[in-house]
């Protein structure tokens, strides 16, 4: 109530949210006298739960969440004819509940990293070595006497010293970044994976990801920052950096600190090619027809822009147009690849983000397989940004569409 009678929604929001609640409702059959009689959803019950398409499915998500974040050497993938031992160290490696994060329904079953590894090496030996993996108890008489327990987003220094005896992998199990420089900058680390939270699957998605089952396509959907940025109050919720007082921003949009690993980063075990393609520009006559009939208003930065509303919704859609990026697998191995578009700005001035995302893709691909992604480019919702009276503006100078470093002009 507090809402509306502020202004901040109407009750035409308020009635298409009980649209969708209810519509839902009839749909399950919750009118129409007892559930359980609905010819669709009436006989569900827990065996539709744990079927073996949905095994199948938790799997794929886990295997398709994995990011491979170092890889030197290509020390991975791990050759099952010629690893005969393993050595797996941590107190997750064994721990079901490190799978599911904290928020999850019971799973139908799990399997752990240790589980997954031992259906490819029986000769698997491990150690807990701490406690949590925030290390606050050791578990072996090896390790010295922990300092007292603290909030941080670093790698424990316990695992810092275990993962220096060999030429070895990190998998790191976490909802969020972490701060593994020490791990990144170390020779005898080679191998870094983050597997987020995978849920049930998690342990044979790590150990198909690690014996090249499964080629990693994941990218990171987060900016990886340094331990320093813990400095920041978590209720400063600023997104633009702030040079005046060293506030370096949040997100990839906007953050302009240093970086653990950038927001999309993440490796394969094949080498992919790209190549945008912009097969439409606003360039054509009835476009800027369009153009021409609009309000040109002058910015606060000293530009000119089209106002977004005055377009509407016919003329935003005959504004857009297609990107298509040729992606090639040279292989060694097949393997789904993954490819975000960007938008970028000639300034950041005004506010304007660093970067901003226009979409993602993913194809399957066969060593030497090629295809083609397409990418609608709206240029009403992708290239406008925000006045401070909170209407949609679209600037009228250049706008760069990116892949890598591979860049489209587009003019308005």
């Amino acid at each position: 109530m507090a809402a509306l009678q502020r202004g901040k929604m109407t009750e035409q929001d308020v009635d298409k949210a009980l649209k969708n609640l209810f519509a839902v409702r009839m749909r399950l059959g919750h009118f129409d006298g007892d559930p359980r009689n609905n010819a669709l959803y009436g006989s569900l019950g827990a065996k539709d739960v744990c079927s073996r398409a949905h095994k199948d499915l938790a799997l794929e998500a886990a295997q398709n969440g994995i990011v491979l974040l170092k890889n030197d050497a290509s020390i991975l993938p791990l050759d099952r004819l010629a690893v005969n031992s393993v050595a797996v160290i941590g107190p997750n490696a064994d721990n079901p509940a490190a799978l599911n994060g904290n928020y999850f329904g019971p799973p139908c079953e799990t399997t752990t990293p240790r589980q997954g590894l031992q259906r490819y090496v029986k000769d698997l030996r491990f150690h807990a070595g701490c406690n949590s993996a925030a290390c606050d108890f050791a578990a072996t008489d090896q390790a010295d006497k922990p300092p007292p327990p603290r909030e941080t987003a670093e790698l424990h220094h316990r695992h810092h010293q275990r993962c220096e005896a060999a030429r070895d992998t990190v998998v790191i199990l976490s909802g969020g970044p972490v701060d593994v420089t020490f791990a990144k900058s170390n020779p005898k680390i080679g191998a870094i994976l983050w597997a987020g939270y995978p849920g049930q699957a998690g342990g044979l998605a790590i150990a198909n990801v690690l014996f090249g089952d499964h080629n990693p396509s994941g990218r990171l959907p987060v900016t990886w920052y340094p331990e320093e940025f813990t400095r920041v109050p978590m209720t400063d919720m600023r997104m633009r950096a702030d040079p005046t007082t060293g506030y370096p921003g949040r997100s990839y949009r906007f953050y302009k600190g240093k970086t653990v690993y950038k927001f999309d980063y993440g490796l394969s075990y094949s080498h992919f090619s790209r190549r945008l393609v912009v097969s439409g520009t606003s360039k054509q006559t009835p476009i800027m027809n369009l153009l021409s009939g609009l309000t040109v208003k002058p910015t606060a930065k000293g530009g000119a822009s089209y106002d977004v509303e005055e377009l509407g919704v016919d003329g935003c859609e005959q504004l857009k147009f297609p990107a298509m990026v040729e992606v090639q697998n040279h292989g060694p191995l097949d393997g789904k690849h993954s490819v975000l578009m960007f938008l970028r700005w000639p300034n950041v001035t005004g506010g304007r983000p660093v970067s901003q995302l226009v979409g993602f893709r993913s194809q399957h691909l066969k060593v030497g397989e090629k295809a083609s992604l397409r990418f609608d480019v709206s240029p009403c919702e992708h290239f406008s940004t925000a006045g401070e009276d909170g209407r949609k503006v679209i600037d009228t100078e250049s706008h760069f569409l990116m892949v890598d470093k591979d860049e489209s002009e587009i003019s308005l």
